[in-house]
């Protein structure tokens, strides 16, 4: 088991189709997890597409303060941990944007503005996740 670098986790985060795992606190102070497609940018910005009247929005109204994890499932295994503060962005432009970059990761380039129309309306918005912490490790197995 050994850290990984930067570049080693932003690699990591950005391979394939891995899920986040996303924590948030429910404004009752139920803690809930629920997995979210999402997007890594070159600004070190973690970024996914929610309905604007989820749970998921109004908890991250509620409260800013997430925590969410990537993981290898199988030998080597592996996982990168995010732990942040969320802004949450409205701008259609913008929302669009994202859900065609999620889209294009998760369905395949030639579904994503398919993808992208379909999650970025004026009734999504874009959850920012600036890391305050990032702890990642590879090959937990040794």
């Amino acid at each position: 088991m050994r850290p990984m670098t930067e570049s080693e986790y932003v690699d990591f985060l950005r391979a394939g189709t891995r899920t986040a795992k996303l924590a948030v606190t429910l404004p009752s102070g139920r803690p809930t997890v629920t997995p979210v497609w999402f997007v890594w940018e070159d600004d070190g910005v973690l970024r996914f597409n929610t309905g604007i009247d989820t749970a998921k929005a109004r908890s991250l109204a509620a409260d800013p303060r997430v925590a969410l994890v990537v993981d290898l499932e199988e030998p080597p295994y592996a996982f990168v941990r995010v732990e942040g503060e969320v802004r949450l962005v409205r701008d259609p432009p913008e929302v669009r944007r994202v859900a065609t970059a999620i889209g294009g990761r998760y369905m395949g380039l030639d579904r994503a503005e398919e993808f992208g129309r379909r999650n970025g309306g004026d009734d999504e918005l874009v959850v920012e996740v600036h890391p305050t912490k990032i702890v990642a490790i590879t090959d937990v197995t040794g």
